[in-house]
This record gives C-alpha cells, sequence and structure tokens, in this order.
C-alpha cells in the first residue's frame, strides 16, 4: 500500500483545523464555564466557609455571653443575699433598739409610778401626821405654851447680827402702819415691852407696835414687819410641816 503523502498532509492539516475549530468554538467556551462554574462553587464554599466562621463566632460570643449572664446572675443573687441579710441585720437592730427604749420607757414609767405612790403615801402620812399633832397641840396649847413661843422669839431676836439687821431691814419695805403683833392669847404686859424693845432694835427707830389677837395661831406670835414676817406659832409652824414635801 502506497502512502499518499499529499492525503496526509491535507489530514494533518484538516485535524490541526478541527484542532484549532474545536479549541476556538468548544473546548474553550467549555473551560470558560467550567472556570466560572469553579468559581462559583469557591465562592459559594467560601460564602459557606464565611457563614460557617461566623455561626461559630456567634455561637462562641453566646456561649460567651451565657457564661457572663449566669456569672452577672450569680452576682446579682449573691449580692441580692448580702443586701437582704444586711437589711435583717438591719431591722433587728433597730427592732432590738425599740424594744430597749420601751423596757426603759416602761422601766421608768413603772419607777415614776412607784415614786409617785410613795410621795402619795408620804403626803399622805405627813398630812396625817400634821393633823394629828394640830389636834395634839391644839388640846395642849395655853397660855404657857405660848409664852415660852414668845420669849423664844425674842431670844432669836436679840442675837441677830449686823448684818443679819442690814440684811433683814433692807428686805421688810417700807413700814407705813407700824408692826403688827399676832398672838392666840393676850400678851401679858412684860412681854409686850420686850418685843417693842426688841423690835425697835430689829428696824433701827422706834416704832409702834399693833397686838391683835387670832385664836386661829394655837400658841405662839406672828410679827409682820412690812413684807417682812416672823413666824413663832404652832399653827404656822405645822403649815410648814405638812407643806414640807411640796417646798
Amino acid at each position: 500500500m502506497e502512502l499518499n503523502w499529499s492525503t496526509f498532509i491535507l489530514e494533518i492539516i484538516n485535524f490541526l483545523v478541527l484542532v484549532w475549530i474545536l479549541k476556538r468554538f468548544l473546548y474553550k467556551p467549555v473551560l470558560e464555564i467550567i472556570a466560572r462554574r469553579q468559581a462559583s462553587i469557591d465562592k459559594t464554599l467560601a460564602d459557606a466557609k464565611q457563614l460557617h466562621d461566623d455561626a461559630e463566632s456567634l455561637q462562641q460570643q453566646y456561649e460567651g455571653r451565657l457564661a457572663d449572664w449566669d456569672q452577672e446572675r450569680k452576682q446579682a443573687r449573691e449580692k441580692l443575699a448580702e443586701e437582704l441579710h444586711a437589711d435583717r441585720a438591719r431591722k433587728l437592730e433597730e427592732l432590738k433598739a425599740a424594744l430597749e427604749q420601751e423596757r426603759e420607757r416602761a422601766a421608768v414609767a413603772e419607777q415614776r409610778r412607784l415614786s409617785d405612790a410613795q410621795l402619795e403615801m408620804e403626803d399622805t402620812a405627813l398630812a396625817q401626821g400634821a393633823q394629828l399633832a394640830t389636834q395634839l397641840l391644839a388640846q395642849a396649847a395655853g397660855p404657857e405654851v405660848e409664852s415660852r413661843l414668845v420669849q423664844l422669839a425674842i431670844d432669836e431676836l436679840s442675837k441677830l447680827t449686823k448684818e443679819k439687821l442690814a440684811a433683814l431691814r433692807s428686805s421688810y419695805g417700807q413700814i407705813s402702819e407700824g408692826i403688827t403683833v399676832s398672838s392666840a392669847y393676850p400678851m401679858p404686859d412684860d412681854q409686850r415691852h420686850q418685843l417693842q424693845k426688841v423690835l425697835n432694835n430689829v428696824v433701827g427707830k422706834d416704832t409702834p407696835l399693833k397686838f391683835e389677837q387670832d385664836s386661829k395661831l394655837l400658841a405662839g406670835v406672828r410679827i409682820n414687819i412690812g413684807a417682812w414676817q416672823l413666824a413663832a406659832n404652832l399653827r404656822d409652824e405645822l403649815k410648814g410641816f405638812a407643806e414640807l414635801r411640796s417646798a
């Protein structure tokens, strides 16, 4: 079989032309389509990977946030428990203080009640004692007792020092109507003279005495010199005894 070189060459040319045509109009577009599809697939894979990475990041953030929330919730519970404990302790202290104040007030009120009751009993006893003493002294009172009380007043006035006399003279004020001497019984002349003498010395000048009789005095004398009064009688002494508590 004889090789026809012209035919062989034409076949080679036809093959090359076919290869060029296939490459130019078929293979290249197919490669471009494959490349576009590969790029699309790569982009899809990249997007999917990005979404996966984002999802993992979001999951990590969510888990971290959950952990933070758990920690914050735990801290909030601990803080609330501390505040409740502190508030309970504060209220207990306030309650204890209020109870202590109430006990103190109750104790003070009870002490005051007992003190008032004791004072009332003492006042009653003093009043009864004064009443009994008044009754006894009223029965025992007489000119003899009064004479001794008048003499006692004369002796006490005679013993006044210059300083006390000066103080008395500055305290009894202006003497406009003389000196009034009241007694339960008629006073003897000698005691009247003694009183006149000692009272003139007290006021520092001769002053008339006005003698009065007052049976309410029981026994003794009451001397009024201006705004000053000297009481040496049973009635005033018993009254002072009865009013001792209020004084």
